[in-house]
């Protein structure tokens, strides 16, 4: 399968990745555009970048996909590679994910362009990874704050010793290259199109992309199934229902397909 990672992620990170292994799966797991190793303008947008995925999957010979998965800022790209490639993706899971409401909120869009601009973006997350390792407790409270509906406190009061040591060691290995503000951009909605059977997985408590998003992709795909998380945060991995709903993914990748459905050939590049 195919994991598209969110923002300020990138191939090498893996966040979740353990449910889709332990259903059998192979990952494969792409910096998308300005992240990682990634030039920004491969593919050029998300049409193009999907496009480029699968060329990728034709070099490696991989001929069909258990499924595209897109976190957050991946979501888009996930579902256009759906929309674009149904002869290659069987299912499509989303989590946490973006959808086509209007994202962020123009406080946040223009707070992002202040931080994480080119010139900027390096001293940003070194001044994140000097505050986790400085002062561990305060400064997940302060990330987390903006990942969740609820205080940052109670946020990283409810989080176990481990999983408070996985955030901090996430955090302290995130970058968002130019990637993050590359995920701003507009992005044409393919969710019509879109005809595999989907699991849209999403927690209300979500501070960073509001769960509207994930009721708006449910609503706009024809075979999508969402699944409410009691995460208390953006980051569904760490919520304490995160075991079952592992199980759910790892059911629904192993479930056997409906009928396969009139497969259109892929949609032009425009």
């Amino acid at each position: 399968m195919v994991v598209f990672h969110g923002g300020h992620m990138r191939a090498g990170l893996a966040l979740g990745e353990d449910a889709l292994a332990e259903a059998g799966c192979t990952i494969l797991a792409p910096s998308r555009p300005g992240y990682g190793r990634t030039p920004l303008l491969t593919g050029t947008s998300a049409a193009g970048f999907a496009d480029a995925t699968r060329e990728l999957c034709e070099h490696l010979g991989i001929t069909k996909l258990a499924a595209v998965v897109g976190t957050s800022g991946g979501g888009p790209t996930a579902v256009t590679m759906a929309a674009r490639h149904p002869d290659l993706v069987d299912r499509l899971i989303l989590q946490s994910a973006v959808g086509w409401l209007p994202w962020p909120d123009p406080r946040t869009r223009r707070g992002a362009h202040a931080v994480f601009a080119a010139p900027v973006e390096p001293l940003t997350w070194a001044a994140v990874r000097a505050l986790v390792r400085a002062a561990p407790d305060r400064g997940l409270r302060l990330l987390l704050d903006a990942l969740s509906t609820r205080p940052g406190r109670d946020v990283v009061a409810a989080l176990n010793p481990e999983d408070r040591a996985r955030v901090i060691a996430l955090y302290r290995v995130m970058r968002s290259g130019r990637g993050f503000l590359n995920d701003l951009c507009p992005v044409a909605d393919p969710t019509a199109e879109v005809t595999q059977p989907t699991l849209v997985i999403a927690t209300r408590k979500d501070g960073a992309v509001p769960f509207a998003h994930a009721q708006s992709l449910e609503a706009a795909i024809a075979h999508a199934r969402l699944v409410e998380s009691r995460a208390d945060s953006h980051l569904i991995w760490f919520g304490p229902d995160w075991p079952a709903i592992a199980e759910t993914i790892r059911a629904f990748l192993t479930a056997d397909l409906p009928p396969t459905p009139y497969r259109r050939p892929p949609m032009p590049l425009h």
